[in-house]
């Protein structure tokens, strides 16, 4: 069988592949035989040339070859085992094979090899032209496919790159799709609209809403100014409308760049709205100019502002109290008990009386001015009992009902449902009486004033920001003059009124604010002028039973029901003069000192002697907390007192249970009671 081709067989459709030379395996047992095919076969490639079967094997295991050239007849192992055993292996199988015999021309040898695999059977000795022939069909196939393969590889990495970068689009579109989305959630989230703009010929900015969320700033406005009927500059404040004019890119010709203010913009049903506007210019030079901007609504970061303004003045007037309550305190001490001493001691004329008892109100009036200070700055001492709202009601009926006037009518209306207030009975009736009469005081040709206790419901102690819990809501609603806006704010400030001078010091709201805070609930106000005030607060409630009032402490008959030996001390000098003074004025044996480490002294030099330890607590040194624990270590120690004068809610006086705290100035009545008791 002949098979003749020529190199030029090669297509020449195929690109140009740098390829590997073909490799040509020649299998012969004669080294002459070898020489001479690897001299004829040079130029098709590269020939590999072996002695025997077994070499071919370890061969063809190593590498690829286009075509191998087996002699049939070797020692040990011929061409049909070998050919036998390279078909039978699946990564050789398809390696043309050439039979080269110089025996057994016979048709029967031909067929055996044709059936061992070959695909030609050349005999011995071999033309040339003709094996090289033959032999250049199956390099130039072997070639052919390697370039087909080199170029389905090729295609197949194209492939493989452009799924990737269609993939990597296709993401990229995707986490662009992404963004927009979510720069489009954050606009609709944020309080905020994007416009374009120009200018008209008057220098004012004509706006062009192109982004953002514009029914969320401007309400029911927004449809208006989307259609055209209504400029968004027609509602900013009349007060900003001159700075706003003053500021546009328009009204400064020769300015250029941007354009940044803030300003009110009263908004329809919304109220006073406050706006941060931006623009800068996009259009070139030479062109229209056009801009860009944003408005911003601020509103409840000026709320927020207003109220941490609030916290501030809080926290300082706290701090101010705080620091001079114990100064201030123990002054009034001094002259509330200097003017008992002198009412006691002197013969005092009629007009002398007068003004002794004015030098009592005004010091009276001292103590009250810092009562309330505290209960603004929420440092008061608060005994929060269960308090029943109608019996509440009816107290408090009886105090202001012959202060309002004829004029005016309070209605009543108590309906707890069975729950009852859990806070400081004195000031909660205090803190009524205070509204009641501002709400008289708001109503000079008279009207209804009406007070409303009732169960809260669980949505308003939510939106009033309270923790979980029930709570008593009460609303004091007058028919006056009303509040006007811009002071609506401040009215809850220390000694702001709105009052004529002398008429009012400022602290009857405010200490209830202070009261309703320092109780754990919320104060509301609401009012308009010309048409009343609502104020509401909550406070919280229990179903618990209420407690009865607590019984008064009354002194003894005379001083004689009460002998004592007392060591006053006070490193103030003008209070524990003042009060030793007072308690000799009632008959006790009275020594003092004026500080902790003396008092110390004098019991332990006259041990068993002292019936009672009067101490003052805030005192260099040894403080009189500190001096009570030494004192009542000693053996037959005398029973102790504590006095303060301190405000200060960051320290905490630690006490025996047994050991009674007074406040300065002291009530003359407790004073008494607390010293004579048994």
């Amino acid at each position: 069988m002949m098979l003749v081709s020529s190199p030029s067989l090669v297509t020449s459709d195929l690109p140009d592949v740098p390829l590997a030379p073909a490799r040509i395996l020649v299998v012969d047992d004669d080294e002459r035989n070898l020489l001479a095919l690897s001299q004829v076969l040079a130029d098709l490639g590269d020939v590999v040339t072996t002695t025997s079967g077994r070499g071919a094997l370890r061969h063809l295991l190593q590498g690829e070859f286009a075509v191998i050239l087996l002699d049939v007849f070797m020692p040990g192992m011929d061409g049909y085992e070998v050919a036998s055993l390279i078909r039978d292996r699946r990564q050789t199988a398809h390696i043309p094979i050439i039979f080269l015999s110089a025996v057994n021309k016979e048709t029967e040898h031909l067929m055996r090899g044709y059936a061992m695999g070959a695909v030609d059977y050349v005999f011995k000795p071999v033309d040339p032209v003709v094996l090289k022939s033959k032999v250049g069909v199956f390099v130039d196939l072997y070639n052919m496919r390697a370039q087909v393969e080199a170029k389905g590889r090729d295609e197949r990495l194209l492939r493989e790159q452009t799924f990737r970068a269609e993939l990597e689009k296709l993401q990229m579109e995707r986490e662009l799709e992404k963004s927009r989305l979510r720069q489009a959630s954050m606009l609709e989230a944020l309080p905020l609209a994007l416009y374009e703009a120009t200018v008209d010929d008057d220098g004012r900015l004509q706006r062009t809403f192109v982004g953002g969320d514009l029914s969320r700033i401007a309400g029911a406005d927004a449809a208006a100014i989307e259609a055209g009927d209504l400029r968004w500059e027609d509602r900013i404040h009349p007060e900003d409308v001159p700075t706003v004019s003053g500021a546009e890119p328009g009204s400064n010709p020769g300015e250029g760049g941007a354009m940044s203010l803030e300003y009110r913009w009263v908004a329809e049903g919304r109220g006073v709205r406050h706006f941060i506007e931006q623009c800068v210019r996009i259009s070139d030079d030479g062109e229209e100019a056009r801009w860009a901007g944003t408005l911003i609504d601020v509103t409840e970061r000026k709320q927020l502002e207003a109220k941490l303004l609030q916290a501030g003045k809080v926290e300082a007037i706290g701090r101010l109290t705080g620091g001079v309550a114990h100064d201030f305190n123990n002054l009034l001490a001094a002259v509330l008990g200097g003017l008992h001493l002198l009412q006691k001691r002197a013969s005092l004329g009629e007009r002398d009386q007068l003004v002794i008892d004015r030098m009592r109100h005004a010091a009276e009036k001292g103590v009250e001015l810092v009562r309330r200070m505290m209960a603004f700055a929420r440092k008061q001492d608060l005994q929060p009992v269960a308090i029943e709202p109608d019996g509440l009601c009816a107290s408090v009926a009886g105090l202001v009902e012959h202060t309002i006037g004829g004029t005016i009518t309070v209605q009543w209306q108590c309906e707890a449902g069975g729950a009852n207030f859990f806070v400081d009975r004195s000031q909660l009736e205090l803190g009524l009486v205070n509204l009641i009469l501002n709400a008289r005081d708001a109503m000079p040709r008279g009207g209804t004033i009406t007070v409303n206790i009732r169960r809260a419901e669980e949505d308003e102690v939510d939106r009033a920001g309270l923790a979980a819990g029930p709570y008593l809501s009460v609303c004091v609603a007058d028919e006056g003059t009303g509040i006007p806006e811009a002071i609506i704010s401040k009215i809850t400030e220390p000694f702001f009124t709105t009052k004529e001078a002398g008429k009012g010091t400022g602290l009857g709201l405010s200490m209830v604010m202070g009261f309703v805070h320092q109780s754990g609930g919320k104060l509301e106000v609401q009012s308009r002028e010309g048409a009343g005030t609502r104020i509401t607060f909550y406070l919280p409630a229990t179903h618990e039973q209420a407690a009865g009032k607590a019984p008064e402490i009354l002194a003894p008959a005379t001083a004689e029901d009460c002998r004592k030996s007392i060591l006053v001390v006070d490193d103030d000098e003008a209070v524990r003069t003042v009060l030793v003074e007072q308690l000799r004025e009632w008959g006790m044996e009275v020594a003092s000192a004026v500080d902790g480490k003396a008092a110390l002294e004098a019991l332990a030099a006259t041990p068993d002697h002292f019936d009672i330890l009067l101490t003052d607590y805030a005192m260099p040194g040894i403080n009189g907390a500190e001096l009570i624990d030494r004192v009542v270590a000693m053996p037959n120690a005398p029973r102790c007192l504590l006095m303060t004068g301190y405000a200060d809610e960051q320290v905490k006086i630690v006490l025996p249970p047994e050991v009674p705290l007074l406040h300065k100035p002291l009530d003359h009545n407790l004073l008494m009671s607390s010293l004579c008791l048994n």
